[in-house]
């Protein structure tokens, strides 16, 4: 009997040899089944062509053309991240697998665990950063290697003292682990119990007593003992001894706010410790993780050194651990906002597949939304949003999610939520704003307006011109708008995609495109440039509520300069507009494929 897999969304059925990706079974023969069998059933290894070719055609003798065939129908039906190159020796099969029946989506539901902040008992509130510490290493270990949905460290963390007894009513976990922690020189004290959330009951403590050196022996232990009593997997992913006193700088690094001078601090004690600890995976993930983030606060004449430097860190944590989660968003992060969109998607779906919750996971919604799979993208938010509904990062990303599917009224309230929360943040002002005037809740949007011209937006001041646009579309005032829009565009010779779909929306089609076909879509390496995570990025194209651009049976041909038709015709993904538009989407990039590629936006 051949067992059954799953990676992600593909399910690899074994006795009823059939393969679903996403609920959907793509055209694959007999032999393309039997050799990603034998790929799966060997991925603990490098599987040579020669011993592929005698297991997958027994007895026959076949061109190892055969072999190219069939594993190029693999990566086109699985994504190319699946099947790994290993030159001169073979193939390898390369995303995580579950195995076992009862681990098909939708057969079982998985425990969800909250880790709270363990109680400092050492008598030092400087030790605060530590006991939390211990316990956002413990959550990092969980949701890298357990087969189990875990509660974010952001919102975790909120439930202290005589709140942690809210913890279960508010996140409808199924289990909730806490504890105490007393450091005292190089030992350390760790108890922690386990509860089960609907008995109220303790299925399971510990208490560990061990030098400090010892420290990911223990929150491995800890896992490992959670995971068994939950009857889940757990893969461990060791660290070897670090010196307690690099141990506290890397504590020390984690960022609040993400602020471009905090996000610089952090990178430096981050330096410091993989410098000290050069086989620390954790140090060498979160340090690519912060500096790619840090990379999109730079003028774009510094960004091509950046992202070297990022991608270098990553293969240096991602070749101690090959699922680093850290590790792959950064990755992501620093690739080029347009041009090579399937290298871009490769990197999203892998790190779509790397097992855990760490940071990066929240991101990949915001990623797919790059090409246009808004509704896709929206569902993996979704995922990542109830694992950590009350981090500021995360109900941002939501917000943004509902907002590109047209649900701009359920998009409101969280970034209402934020802009009370955290007025130092510039992106949930200026996207409230662009919701409540979809909205057309003009009264909101005039107390809006009147707040951000109180506060910077920074990188997302273009909102307010356009809000007012729409807010007043006269004549005088689109014509006002439309001025300034061409006014920049003869200065720079550029354009972002985001304003032409803002022109687009405002009636001014016919203009929007002569700027697109006119001008560079890329930055100026100069003042004007737009920064941020947003810049010269194409998500706004597809957003639901914004359909101008795309409706016009020019935009295919935008597409092709950018790479995205390339990639749509490649993989066969299309992005959800393909039905939408009022035209033959898919003849319109094919016809456009050959346009020339705009170049790339470093």
């Amino acid at each position: 009997m051949r067992q059954n897999y799953v990676a992600g969304d593909i399910e690899v059925r074994g006795e009823e040899r059939r393969v679903l990706v996403g609920g959907r079974a793509p055209p694959l023969g007999a032999r393309a089944f039997d050799l990603l069998m034998t790929l799966i059933e060997h991925r603990d290894r490098v599987v040579g062509k020669a011993e592929l070719m005698a297991l997958v055609w027994p007895g026959l003798v076949v061109e190892e053309n055969n072999l190219t065939v069939q594993i190029s129908a693999l990566r086109k039906a699985l994504g190319s991240a699946a099947i790994a190159t290993i030159a001169g020796r073979g193939y390898r099969f390369t995303l995580p697998i579950e195995t076992g029946a009862d681990n098909l989506p939708g057969r079982q539901d998985r425990p969800v665990i909250a880790v709270l902040a363990f109680d400092n008992q050492s008598g030092d509130a400087d030790m605060q950063f530590f006991s939390d510490g211990i316990s956002e290493e413990i959550i990092q270990r969980l949701a890298r290697g357990a087969n189990l949905g875990v509660i974010g460290r952001t919102t975790s963390f909120q439930f202290r003292g005589e709140h942690k007894g809210d913890v279960v009513e508010r996140l409808q976990c199924t289990h909730v682990l806490d504890g105490a922690i007393r450091r005292t020189a190089d030992n350390v004290r760790i108890s922690a119990h386990l509860m089960d959330a609907a008995s109220r009951e303790t299925v399971w403590s510990q208490r560990y007593d061990r030098p400090l050196g010892d420290i990911f022996t223990v929150q491995d232990e800890i896992a490992e003992s959670i995971a068994s009593t939950l009857n889940v997997t757990f893969f461990s992913v060791a660290t070897r001894t670090v010196d307690p006193a690099v141990y506290d700088l890397y504590l020390r690094s984690s960022p609040k706010a993400y602020a471009p001078n905090e996000l610089a601090s952090s990178v430096g004690l981050l330096e410091a410790v993989t410098e000290r600890a050069p086989h620390f995976v954790e140090a060498w993930g979160r340090l690519a993780y912060l500096r790619s983030f840090l990379h999109l606060y730079l003028p774009f004449a510094e960004r091509a050194a950046s992202a070297e430097r990022v991608v270098r860190e990553a293969s240096y944590a991602l070749a101690l651990d090959g699922q680093n989660i850290d590790a792959l968003a950064s990755q992501c992060c620093v690739m080029p906002p347009y041009g090579d969109f399937a290298a871009f998607e490769a990197l999203v779906e892998r790190l779509r597949l790397a097992p855990g919750s760490g940071d990066g996971r929240r991101y990949v919604g915001w990623l797919m939304r790059q090409t246009g799979r808004v509704r896709e993208a929206l569902e993996e938010t979704q995922r990542a949003y109830r694992l950590d509904p009350l981090d500021s990062m995360s109900i941002n990303l939501m917000a943004l999610a509902y907002m590109a599917t047209g649900r701009s009224a359920e998009a409101a309230p969280l970034f209402e939520d934020l802009v009370r929360r955290i007025p130092g943040m510039s992106f949930p002002l200026s996207s409230l704003l662009r919701a409540r005037a979809f909205l057309q809740d003009w009264d909101e949007v005039d107390r809006l307006l009147a707040l951000a011209s109180e506060r910077p937006l920074r990188e997302f001041q273009d909102t307010v011109p356009f809000v007012r646009a729409k807010r007043d579309p006269t004549p005088r005032n689109i014509s006002a708008w439309r001025e300034t829009f061409e006014a920049d565009i003869a200065k720079t010779g550029r354009v972002d995609v985001a304003r032409l779909v803002y022109a687009a929306h405002l009636g001014l089609v016919d203009e929007a495109y002569r700027a697109a076909e006119t001008s560079l879509l890329g930055p100026a390496r100069a003042a004007s440039d737009i920064m941020g995570p947003d810049g010269y990025r194409t998500a706004l194209a597809f957003q639901a509520d914004m359909p101008e651009l795309r409706n016009d049976p020019r935009f295919p041909a935008l597409c092709a300069r950018l790479g995205l038709a390339d990639l749509w015709l490649q993989t066969g993904r299309w992005p959800d507009c393909v039905d939408e538009v009022p035209y033959d989407f898919r003849a319109g990039c094919s016809t456009a494929k050959d346009a020339p590629r705009e170049e790339r936006a470093y």
